[in-house]
């Protein structure tokens, strides 16, 4: 076997330095915030930034690794390796500034495309997807490797899921290897005095910017630690043609409480005070940041399938279950109602007990006076008149 020099197949000549690591890659169109047409581009997610090319072949280059000459196939064997060059692509766009993600409505030519913005610091970038399931992926693995963490809110199927999982522990190795000696965002050394405010957040200053712009209805202040590890800040965002950010050093004092390091200083007596005091200053401007962390509206479970043991996400049923009828009380026999009758009836017949069933017989009776009843009556009114007029 005699091997041949290694040899680049395409491109120029000199080193080339290889991307990160690429989870997802297809053609979008892309339309920056300062570009007034769109580009049809192939877009590659490559770590936590998306590199564009002019097309899929200049995003692979090739290199030939050796050659040789087998004997038992009487011909030469050449190796390759693709690999993503960085000096190819036409652009960069760094999603360490993200905002937001959401869908366009808006209509396209193309009926079948899927439009989304992609929103950062530096402004608006609109894309257009060939279809509702490639933008359902690119949102997926977008949010993936921008917060480490699986989406649950998207139209996937559980295969697709099990990707974007794979995708999130290989980012996550990748951040902790190009950065092994990093220690936690701006770690606290000293502990806090008296109650924490709901608006503190453990983020450094760029996380504390994102979240606050991320979330302007939520407030704009919030309280973090500062980047020493030995004081807090406080991150104010205002709108002024774009966003305005504003940092504050709040430093403990040896006697207790705090203090605002501003030109004049402010004295605190807690962190609460701290705040109140600075939502004193600006008339209500600044309101601190309380961002609502969201929780789930059903109850879901993983089972396997019994035929071929797949694992599928269920949702359990919202309507409560269905309650056997209760039985009715059990009533004495003896039991009696009170039942409206004329003065006339009978006291005696009144107060015996009777059931209160309107087929009972004795009811019959009591509601339907006998004929010599009747009778007794006549001739008792008679004998009556005929007393009056004679005393008359």
């Amino acid at each position: 076997m005699a091997a041949a020099p290694v040899r680049q197949r395409c491109g120029s000549g000199g080193p080339r330095s290889q991307l990160p690591p690429c989870y997802f890659e297809g053609y979008l169109e892309k339309r920056g915030p300062k570009e007034k047409a769109s580009r049809r581009l192939w877009t590659c997610l490559c770590g936590n930034s998306l590199y564009f090319f002019n097309n899929a072949k200049d995003a692979h280059v090739s290199f030939t690794l050796c050659t040789f000459f087998s004997m038992s196939l009487m011909c030469h064997i050449v190796l390759t390796l693709k690999v993503f060059c960085m000096d190819q692509y036409v652009e960069k766009l760094d999603l360490s500034g993200f905002v937001s993600l959401k869908d366009d409505s808006s209509r396209d030519r193309n009926l079948e495309a899927a439009r989304l913005i992609l929103r950062m610091k530096d402004g608006e970038t609109k894309f257009t997807a060939p279809n509702l399931e490639a933008r359902e992926l690119w949102k997926g693995f977008l949010y993936s490797v921008i917060d480490l963490n699986v989406p649950s809110s998207l139209t996937l199927l559980p295969g697709q899921f099990q990707m974007l999982k794979e995708v999130v522990e290989k980012e996550r190795t990748r951040r902790r290897t190009r950065n092994p000696g990093r220690a936690p965002p701006s770690p606290l050394s000293v502990p806090l005095v008296g109650e924490i405010p709901p608006c503190f957040r453990p983020v450094s200053r760029t996380e504390a910017e994102v979240l606050l712009e991320r979330h302007p209805d939520c407030g704009n202040m919030l309280l973090r630690p500062g980047r020493d590890g030995c004081s807090l800040a406080v991150t104010t965002r205002q709108d002024l043609n774009g966003s305005v950010f504003r940092h504050y050093r709040v430093t403990q004092r040896d006697q207790g409480g705090y203090v605002i390091d501003v030109e004049n200083p402010i004295p605190c007596a807690t962190l609460h005070d701290v705040i109140d005091a600075l939502v004193e200053k600006t008339a209500g401007t600044l309101q601190p940041f309380l961002l609502e962390e969201p929780y789930e509206e059903n109850i879901t479970y993983v089972s396997a399938n019994d035929e071929n043991g797949e694992k599928i996400l269920h949702t359990a049923p919202s309507s409560p279950l269905p309650r056997v009828p209760a039985l009715p009380p059990k009533q004495d026999r003896w039991c009696t109602s009170p039942l409206s009758r004329s003065p006339a009836a009978d006291r005696r017949i009144l107060t015996s007990p009777v059931p209160a069933s309107p087929t009972n017989p004795m009811r019959r009776l009591i509601l339907s006076p006998s004929p010599l009843t009747q009778t007794l009556n006549e001739e008792l009114k008679l004998t009556l008149e005929k007393r009056k007029t004679s005393q008359d």
